[in-house]
C-alpha cells in the first residue's frame, strides 16, 4: 500500500487543526473543530492539541491492536479526555472535538471508520463511480441555522458574530441522539461511526479528506469525486489542495458559495493499494 498525503492550515498565522498520520497498514485523519473569537470551550489546550493528540493515540494503537476501529477510537477517546480532564471542563458543549476517519488494512480485507463529515472515498475495482463514504448528519442539522450566515459577506464582523452564533446553536445537538457525533469526551460516540470491511482486492485507491479539502466537490462543485480522485493520482494531495485554494480566492466574500470560512484547513490523503510502500511527501 502506497501513501501520499499533503497537509496546510487555512492561513500560515494560525495552527492547522487537522491531522494526518500513516503507517505501512493504516492511515488516520482527524478535522479539528475550531472555535470562533468568543466562544468559550472550557479547555486551555485548544484544538489543535486536542486532534493531534487523538490521533497520535489513533494511529499508535491501530500498529498495536487488533480490536476494531470502534473500539480503537473508544479508547482513543477516552485517554485523551484523561489527559487532561482535571486541568479542563471536558464537559463543556464547546470542548475540542473533531472528525474521524481511520483505514486499515489487515490481510486481504480493509476495515474504515468514518465520524463526522470527512470524506472516505474509495475507487472500487469495475464500478465507474467511486463509492463515498460521510457522515452527514451535522450537515443536516446545520441547515436549520446557516440562513443568516449565508446571507453575509464573508470576513465581516456581522459574518463573524453570525458564524459564531452557528456554532453556539450546534453544541445543542452534538453528541445526542437526533443531532450529530463527534470525537469529544465520551467514548460512546465511537459507536455511531460508519464502519464497513472490504476485500482489500476490489479496492483500487482510497482518499481521505478533510472538508476543506472535499469543498472542491461537496461544496464547490467544481469536480467530481471520480476527478477528484484523478487529481490525486495523477498530481498528488498538494495540487487538489492548490485548487480548492484558487477557488476559496476566487470567491472571498462567500457570494457564489456561503461558507462559515473563507478559508478553511485542508487535508488530503491518497493510498494506492496496488503498489506497495510508503511515501510520505512534504
Amino acid at each position: 500500500m502506497r501513501v501520499t498525503f499533503a497537509t496546510e492550515p487555512a492561513s500560515p498565522d494560525r495552527p492547522n487543526e487537522d491531522f494526518i498520520a500513516a503507517t505501512p497498514d493504516a492511515v488516520v485523519l482527524l478535522d479539528g473543530a475550531g472555535t470562533p473569537a468568543g466562544s468559550e470551550s472550557g479547555c486551555s489546550h485548544g484544538v489543535a492539541w486536542y486532534a493531534r493528540t487523538l490521533g497520535s493515540t489513533l494511529i499508535a494503537s491501530l500498529t498495536q491492536s487488533a480490536g476494531t476501529l470502534t473500539e480503537i477510537l473508544a479508547e482513543g477517546i477516552k485517554t485523551t479526555t484523561s489527559l487532561h480532564d482535571f486541568t479542563c471542563d471536558v464537559n463543556h458543549p464547546g470542548s475540542p472535538s473533531a472528525t474521524v476517519v481511520m483505514l486499515r488494512r489487515t490481510g486481504e480485507v480493509l476495515d474504515f471508520l468514518v465520524l463526522a463529515d470527512s470524506v472516505l472515498v474509495l475507487d472500487v475495482i469495475g464500478a465507474d463511480e467511486p463509492v463515498v463514504i460521510t457522515d452527514d448528519r451535522e450537515g443536516q442539522v446545520g441547515k436549520r441555522y446557516r440562513k443568516t450566515m449565508d446571507a453575509l459577506d464573508s470576513g465581516t464582523s456581522d459574518h463573524t458574530a453570525a458564524l459564531r452564533a452557528y456554532v453556539e446553536a450546534m453544541r445543542v445537538h452534538r453528541n445526542r441522539d437526533g443531532g450529530f457525533w463527534v470525537a469529544a469526551s465520551d467514548p460512546l460516540a465511537a459507536e455511531q461511526a460508519l464502519t464497513g470491511t472490504l476485500p482489500a482486492d476490489q479496492i483500487r485507491a482510497a482518499a481521505l479528506l478533510s472538508d476543506g479539502a472535499s469543498r472542491l466537490v461537496d461544496r464547490f462543485g467544481l469536480a467530481t469525486w471520480r476527478q477528484a480522485l484523478d487529481i490525486l493520482a495523477q498530481h498528488g494531495p498538494t495540487e487538489l489542495i492548490r485548487q480548492v485554494r484558487d477557488a476559496e480566492h476566487s470567491d472571498l466574500s462567500g457570494k457564489r458559495w456561503p461558507r462559515g470560512k473563507t478559508f478553511d484547513d485542508a487535508t488530503a490523503s491518497m493510498l494506492d493499494l496496488q503498489k506497495c510502500g510508503p511515501t510520505f511527501p512534504l
